[in-house]
């Protein structure tokens, strides 16, 4: 018969085919009870315990190339790490050679460290599951040698208990069955014995796979520590040499975060009056004795504390503060008020009538004397001059407005409203105006919609800049409790509605 490839026949083939034929026959027969299937409960025990050191292994091994990758990308980090202190350390400072071989002892470290773990952890992981393969093929071998016993079994029975019985076909099928139940026994003995004995090798390879990596993680930190005291050393005597001409670092404003009102400090017991700290706050001044002494307390800028509030899908504009019509003063026309009249937003300003002059030894009004006095410092309101023989002055009236300076939404020395139905301390009232994921244990997730009860913070230095602390309305009114309750949410993803 020709040859159809290189060592395959026509005959092999068809012989193939005929195999496969006949098993899925018996498959089909032993699933719909019309074949009796021979079963070894210990042997399938065996397997059960196979494919779960197979799982685990492979589990094993993905896990521990994973942090081989990771070793590699701390070696990379750690090697950028002390290049850049190199590049900023400066020849003429004392260590620069010391530095420079504990870059390099460094770099050999983690050299050695990642080369150890393949060859200790890795390549040996390797070679265990490398027997796995060729057991798996012959369990599966296994089974389909017993598929042909059972066949060969069910074939020799039928023509035992066949009416007509042809004594030829017989002896046949008893040859076959007898060659089919040896193959099967010699295939299945040998796994018998390999299963148990590689099942219960399982615990002393995971013994030693993670004494060696503990052993090397242990002896890599103990170098490293070494290494990270003599830098530490270096570092300490450069402090030592250079330490006079250490200088204080100044807070510098944000440009992003508009400048936070500080609260204003209880005046002296003497009545000295004070300067007002939200001037200094507006020009982001320090304190004359901070600046003189070196090494004084510096404020915490709000971003050291706690990153930014995110920023909502939609940008939320602030709406400028609208200018009453009354207090806009034409420069163009002549019927001016020549005074300037200070007002606070709890005093409307006193305009006198453009017709009406100040008699020159009159005193100012007593309302004018006490809203000069709650004005900004600095600013006081001039006595009109008159002249008899003179037209009145041609200087336009001045409005000066202040606004109390404000913290956590509510207006300095103002008492927060105390409300039976409301929180302690409650301030105002919130919307959300946009989703908000919690990052962080102490956040207040938001729904858009939501109600928030504002409160303020327990400790107000603890007050990032653009978070607010408060409590869903809902929650507040079904449970009345705020510890469980509440928490920080970032002030752009609402507006105030109360």
């Amino acid at each position: 018969m020709a040859e159809m490839g290189k060592g395959v026949t026509a005959g092999k083939i068809a012989s193939n085919m005929q195999k496969k034929l006949t098993r899925a026959q018996e498959k089909v027969l032993q699933k719909l009870g019309k074949a009796d299937e021979t079963k070894d409960e210990q042997f399938e025990q065996c397997v059960q315990n196979f494919n779960k050191q197979l799982t685990e292994g492979s589990k094993l091994q993905k896990d521990l190339r994973t942090y081989l990758a990771s070793v590699k990308a701390m070696h990379e980090a750690s090697k950028k790490l002390t290049e850049c202190l190199q590049e900023v350390y400066e020849p003429e400072w004392p260590g620069r050679d010391d530095t420079n071989k504990i870059a390099e002892n460094n770099d050999l470290l983690w050299v050695d460290f990642h080369q150890k773990l393949v060859d200790q952890a890795l390549l040996t992981m390797d070679t265990y599951l490398g027997q796995f393969p060729d057991i798996k093929s012959r369990i599966a071998k296994r089974g389909r040698k017993l598929v042909d016993y059972d066949s060969a079994r069910h074939h020799f029975e039928s023509l035992q208990t066949a009416k007509k019985k042809d004594d030829t076909k017989i002896a046949k099928a008893e040859e076959e069955l007898v060659k089919a139940q040896k193959v099967f026994e010699e295939m299945n003995l040998d796994l018998q014995e390999e299963l148990p004995s590689l099942w219960n090798s399982r615990v002393g390879f995971y013994v030693n796979t993670f004494q060696s990596i503990a052993g090397l993680e242990e002896n890599f930190h103990k170098e490293m520590s070494k290494l990270n005291q003599n830098l530490n050393d270096v570092l300490m005597n450069l402090d030592k040499q250079y330490s006079s001409n250490a200088f204080p670092i100044k807070a510098q404003p944000s440009d992003s975060a508009p400048a936070k009102a500080n609260k204003s400090p209880s005046p002296p017991p003497d009545g000295t009056p004070i300067t007002s700290p939200e001037i200094k706050t507006v020009n982001h001044e320090l304190e004359p004795s901070s600046l003189e002494t070196p090494g004084a307390g510096i404020p915490k800028s709000p971003s050291q504390l706690r990153k930014g509030p995110p920023v909502p899908p939609p940008p939320k504009h602030t709406p400028s503060k609208e200018i009453k019509h009354e207090n806009i003063i034409s420069l163009f026309d002549d019927n001016f008020v020549p005074e300037i009249s200070v007002t606070t937003p709890s005093q409307p300003a006193e305009t006198a009538p453009a017709s009406a002059e100040p008699a020159g030894n009159e005193a100012p009004p007593a309302s004018a004397e006490a809203s000069g006095t709650e004005a900004a410092a600095g600013a006081e309101a001039p006595k009109p001059e008159t002249d008899s023989g003179s037209a009145p002055s041609s200087l336009p009236a001045v409005v000066v407005e202040t606004f109390p300076a404000t913290v956590n939404g509510t207006e300095e020395g103002s008492a927060p409203s105390e409300r039976a139905d409301m929180p302690p301390g409650f301030l105002f009232k919130v919307q959300a105006m946009h989703d908000y994921v919690a990052t962080d244990s102490d956040e207040l997730p938001l729904k858009a919609g939501d109600v928030v009860l504002v409160i303020p913070f327990d400790n107000p230095d603890e007050q990032d800049e653009g978070w607010l602390m408060g409590v869903k309305e809902a929650d507040w009114l079904q449970h009345k409790e705020l510890d469980q309750s509440r928490g920080v949410f970032p002030e752009n993803f609402t507006e105030r509605v109360q």
